[in-house]
């Protein structure tokens, strides 16, 4: 009787055998592989996916700056003369007139002038008067009648001299605005060079900021801007470009501009730092995907379509950018469903079903 005899080289058969039927076992059993359709008996696995249906809609290309807002105007207040303070009418943080007094220096000296020159008026008239009445009588020469002329004259001018002297000694506002924080009291003795209080105008606000050279052609005056303020609520406040730098700065390569902003109920203050948000292109009616569905390839770019069940991939032209979207010129038409989600995983032909449909 013969004995059946199994060599080594059989063995090793079998077990390479075994270990493939194990793999494929293993393989099968994951999820996302079913048994069941056609998709499955070619080993392909299905994605659940996000899309969206491309529809035309207003797309806007925007870009962001930092800026500061800036007081309208803004002095540091001073006296034009020297002296000793008489009369401070300088309340912090409280709201001036143009043209109101703020504060005074003693102008004594020149009070008493001006009261000798106001007596000197009265009579140096007269004597104009009666001068002129004699020369028109031919009692007095032309030139004693041009002397007494002459004499009111400078007593006029003396007169002038002396009250713009007196005005030296006035403070007062030199435009509507906000008082800041006193520097000096009552009595104190001041110079040109002595600062009383800084007066600010907050209503309205500049708005400055600076946009990179290659966006000049979006910005002029005229142009609407939005911006918020880190201080504030986080909501957008508009303002409106009034001046533009006339020349690009060489060494940033950015171009200056200033917006104003009413700030009628004095919301913020000057020095406050903002985010500038500037319109660049406007289309009212562009197709757009989201940022995440288009995918490099090649050095081309494509997008992935959900066409009756399975992955399409179409090459696309893009336009503008924003922060979530991109704007396609040409490859898509509305209707179409382009995938956002999975894009890594899906290949041409990869069945697909579709959990969360945006229209």
């Amino acid at each position: 009787m013969s004995k059946k005899t199994i060599s080594w080289g059989s063995l090793g058969l079998i077990a390479l055998i075994l270990i493939i039927y194990s793999i494929y076992s293993a393989r099968m059993s994951e999820p996302g592989i079913s048994t069941t359709d056609t998709g499955s008996r070619s080993g392909t696995r299905t994605l659940n996916v996000n899309a969206v249906v491309v529809k035309p809609a207003e797309l806007t290309s925007t870009v962001r700056i930092m800026g500061d807002l800036l007081p309208d105007e803004e002095v540091q207040l001073t006296f034009e003369t020297s002296g000793k303070i008489t009369e401070l009418n300088i309340q912090e943080g409280t709201v001036v007139k143009k043209g109101q007094l703020l504060a005074k220096i003693n102008d004594s000296p020149l009070q008493a002038e001006m009261k000798r020159y106001q007596a000197q008026l009265k009579l140096a008239e007269d004597r104009v008067y009666r001068q002129k009445t004699l020369y028109e009588q031919d009692a007095v020469s032309k030139e004693v009648y041009e002397t007494a002329i002459s004499e009111l004259d400078q007593l006029k001018a003396n007169m002038e001299y002396v009250s713009a002297n007196i005005a030296l000694t006035e403070l007062r506002a030199p435009f509507d605005g906000k008082i800041g924080l006193r520097f000096v009291s009552e009595g104190a003795y001041v110079n040109q060079t002595t600062a009383i209080a800084t007066l600010t105008k907050d209503v309205p606000l500049k708005l400055e900021f600076a946009v990179p050279d290659f966006y000049q052609s979006s910005v002029s005056n005229g142009t609407h801007v939005k911006f918020t303020a880190y201080n504030g609520d986080g909501s957008e406040h508009n303002a409106t470009v009034y001046a533009v730098e006339s020349y690009v700065d060489t060494e940033t390569r950015t171009l200056a501009v200033r917006a104003i902003y009413p700030n009628y109920d004095r919301k913020f203050l000057p020095g406050s730092y903002v985010t500038v948000t500037v319109d660049l292109q406007e289309f009212p009616s562009a197709l757009s995907i989201p940022s995440q569905a288009l995918v490099p390839s090649m050095g081309k770019e494509q997008v992935y379509l959900y066409r009756w069940g399975k992955a399409e991939p179409v090459e696309v032209i893009t336009g503008i950018r924003t922060d979530t979207h991109i704007q396609i010129v040409d490859g898509i038409s509305p209707g179409d469903t382009v995938v956002t989600s999975g894009i890594l995983q899906i290949r041409t032909g990869t069945p697909l079903v579709i959990d969360n449909l945006t229209e």
